[in-house]
């Protein structure tokens, strides 16, 4: 370039300068289009597409729970931040978006990751606007466009690791998010207009509203203020998930702020906060009629918002940023100020690029398709979503008394989806971030403490003990902590408070949860795996009681029907349905007994004991597959789509069948996940969909959960190479590994003959390399 410019400035003719300069532009734009290119992520977060799941879609779905219900914006690694488009508010939409619809009604600073159920958070939702003002969104299919939603152009919309844009057609805006840990950034990119706008619905929540808000400018490019979100503004179920939590923000614009003001609407005190009613024309109507005042310093209300006008020219860029905490506004403001100093926005998304590379590269992966790359680093990505960051960048995070605690020795988490995370998510994570179980623990340990509960909740969202589901997962988690040496919590408090919980929620006297199989079943499990606990921490008349409680699975299998059936309290069976052990719903939770009924992963032995032989649990096994539906949706059999089946592919290894467990998980593999929207066969679940893809994948996957086994299976990639918290590397090599070779014919561990179908924890902790030799025949 530089001799270029010296070459033009020299003498010459007009002709000669004439081509110079022609293909000199034709350089500079050749150039401009390589740094367009070199600008997008590269390393493992170029393979991350966000966009996987992100549908809420119940009829491409073929059942009310929808499709992966995840979100395509902004976020970092297990950051408290998601920035985030918006399509929709209410409804079973716990993402608060979805890839069909057709217009977005603002950017929130919080999110849940592909959660059922009525949804949460979807806090402070920011959208760029021009001409008069609109104080409500107004609804998706409204084609008078009362609201200030906007239409996009689908084809503009582009999501990445950190990063997500979108052209905003109503008023010609195109929005692009970033964001940080605490905090997050927004660059709007105006035409010329003389009253442009952005506007803050403080009001705005996925599953309902915020019931109180307070907005109050500090300085001419600053506000702050908070948010109250109450079960009386429905959220987290609709309210019945307890939800109960207070956002605080500090923000700032780059553009000063001279023209300003607040809506608040009229909420009548007796007026009802939750989804049904937000979602009523009533409501609307309030909300669309709402009182604007100007020039307002500060407001408090039920339902406000916050908006700055401006004047813009074509193309200018007005940027704003916002830290948020749980603390208070101080620790908002902390964490904008130690993370988003400046407006350099490529500077943040950049940054938070960095931390995903950084963050997936813990597993590389070699002779892997395009789309399987794409595929895997997606599902590590949104593994690495949950459970959050809820403490501030100084420690300080909000206790299950409201009260403000600081964590010293671990990073407060939320979002602990027990029933789903128990399976897969969190013994990836013990062997990826074994800090991050600890994290959990703690933050769970230290809850019971603060709400003087003294047990261990087994869904958790920001402090609330939202009882949702069932099972006792988070003595799970403990036991499999404990077993794997991961200990850097109070492990008296957390056995006192894993006892207890098993004590409040169990199989109790009668040794059978009446009129449940799906509760028995679990309940036995939990048991179980206290009973490992507690041996471990040699209390043995202990251990000897919740081993025989692990055993009440047997109390309720009906051998008249062959399967298990739940009891009344009297001890007397229900009534055996018509389509049997199909029936959904039949004491199971999202399933049937013949789906749930294969839960009993601490005692394979003892089931295939009830059911008959091997051989007879094979033919079931092989058959409960072979009906399963080759795209592998929602069904009545393998339902990939739900939890209770995750382990089930890996039982074929316990009934000496290995290589059907190799074809099931490659078939599985293969066929339940893409790189496309409808990639996930069923909600993400807060990482345990991908958690398994990310397992199965590279050749081992637990079937029991406290314990250190975990079981062997065929991965798709020829190297694996896994990089340990300790410094070590563990790899998995498959030779002739192929879509053809698809069996395990020979193992090596460490170079030494191996002939178990599973593989120790403490073997693949300690590093080193298990070699397979793939075949096209079962072996």
């Amino acid at each position: 370039m530089p001799f270029a410019r010296k070459y033009l400035n020299a003498s010459c003719t007009a002709e000669l300068k004439s081509k110079v300069s022609a293909r000199l532009g034709l350089f500079i734009l050749l150039s401009a289009i390589m740094n367009t290119v070199w600008a997008q992520p590269s390393g493992p977060a170029a393979y991350v597409n966000p966009f996987v799941g992100a549908s809420t879609s119940a009829g491409k779905a073929g059942i009310y729970h929808g499709l992966g219900k995840t979100f395509p914006g902004a976020t970092t690694p297990y950051g408290m931040v998601q920035v985030s488009p918006n399509t929709i508010t209410g409804g079973d939409n716990g993402s608060g978006y979805s890839y069909e619809h057709t217009s977005i009604e603002g950017f929130a600073f919080t999110q849940m990751s592909g959660v059922g159920w009525f949804g949460d958070l979807g806090n402070f939702l920011v959208m760029p606007s021009a001409g008069a003002l609109k104080t409500a969104a107004g609804q998706p299919d409204d084609p008078e466009k009362k609201g200030y939603r906007s239409a996009y152009r689908k084809s503009s919309e582009q999501a990445s690791a950190g990063y997500y844009s979108v052209f905003l057609t109503d008023n010609q805006i195109k929005a692009e998010a970033t964001a940080a840990a605490h905090s997050g950034m927004l660059r709007f990119t105006f035409p010329a207009h003389q009253t442009s706008r952005i506007q803050i619905d403080l009001a705005r929540r996925v599953g309902g509203t915020s019931t109180r808000q307070q907005v109050k400018i500090v300085d001419n490019h600053t506000i702050a203020g908070w948010m109250e979100c109450t079960p009386e503004g429905g959220g987290w179920g609709n309210g019945d998930g307890k939800a109960n939590y207070t956002l605080y923000f500090y923000c700032q614009f780059s553009k000063p702020l001279r023209k300003t003001g607040v809506w608040s609407a009229a909420i009548p005190d007796t007026a009802n906060r939750k989804r049904e009613a937000i979602e009523s024309a009533y409501y609307q109507r309030r909300i669309a009629h709402a009182a604007v005042t100007r020039g307002v310093s500060e407001m408090v209300g039920k339902h406000i918002g916050f908006f700055t006008e401006f004047e813009t020219h074509a193309d200018e860029e007005v940027l704003m940023k916002a830290g948020i905490s749980l603390v208070n506004i101080a620790g908002a403001k902390h964490n904008l100020e130690t993370e988003i100093p400046g407006w350099d926005f490529d500077k943040i998304h950049k940054k938070a690029v960095a931390a995903w590379n950084q963050a997936l590269s813990v597993i590389e992966i070699e002779g892997a398709t395009e789309e399987q790359k794409h595929v895997f680093y997606t599902s590590l990505y949104h593994t690495m979503i949950d459970p959050r960051i809820v403490s501030d960048v100084d420690g300080n995070y909000r206790g299950g008394d409201h009260q403000i605690h600081r964590a010293t020795s671990f990073r407060k988490r939320t979002i602990f989806s027990g029933w789903d995370v128990f399976r897969s998510q969190f013994p990836l994570q013990t062997i990826i971030n074994p800090s991050l179980v600890n994290d959990m623990i703690n933050s769970l340990v230290t809850l019971a403490d603060e709400t003087d509960s003294a047990y261990l909740e087994r869904w958790e969202l920001l402090n609330a003990y939202s009882g949702c589901m069932l099972g006792n997962p988070a003595v799970v988690v403990l036991a499999d902590a404990y077993a794997k040496g991961i200990r850097n919590y109070d492990v008296a408090k957390a056995y006192r408070y894993a006892v207890n919980t098993n004590e409040k929620f169990g199989n109790g006297a009668r040794g059978y949860d009446p009129g449940s199989i799906a509760k028995t079943l679990e309940y036995a499990y939990a048991d179980w795996c206290l009973s490992q606990l507690t041996k471990a921490l040699g209390k043995n008349e202990d251990a000897k009681k919740y081993e025989r409680r692990s055993k009440a699975y047997k109390n309720i299998w009906d051998t008249t029907h062959q399967w298990f059936r739940p009891r009344k309290a009297d001890g007397s069976w229900e009534p055996w349905p018509e389509k049997g052990r199909l029936t959904d719903w039949y004491g199971t939770f999202e399933t049937n007994p013949y789906q749930q009924g294969w839960f009993v992963p601490h005692d394979v032995g003892g089931m295939v004991h009830l059911m008959g032989d091997k051989k007879k649990v094979l033919a079931d096994l092989e058959s409960f597959f072979e009906k399963t539906p080759k795209n592998f949706m929602w069904n009545s059999y393998y339902n990939h789509a739900n939890e209770p089946v995750h382990h089930v592919p890996f039982l074929f290894n316990k009934l000496g069948a290995p290589w059907l467990t190799q074809k099931w998980t490659r078939i599985i593999c293969d066929s339940a996940y893409h790189n496309t929207v409808e990639g996930l066969v069923g909600n993400e679940d807060v990482g345990q969909m991908s958690a398994w893809y990310v397992l199965a994948s590279i050749g081992f996957h637990p079937l029991c959960p406290g314990s250190t086994q975990l079981e062997l299976t065929s991965p798709l990639f020829t190297k694996v190479k896994i990089r340990l918290p300790n410094g070590r590397h563990f790899s998995i090599m498959a030779r002739n590994n192929d879509a053809a070779h698809i069996y395990i014919d020979q193992i090596l561990l460490n170079g030494k003959p191996y002939h178990k179908t599973s593989i120790d924890y403490f073997d693949i902790m300690k590093g080193g390399v298990l070699e397979l030799t793939m075949t096209s025949k079962p072996h």
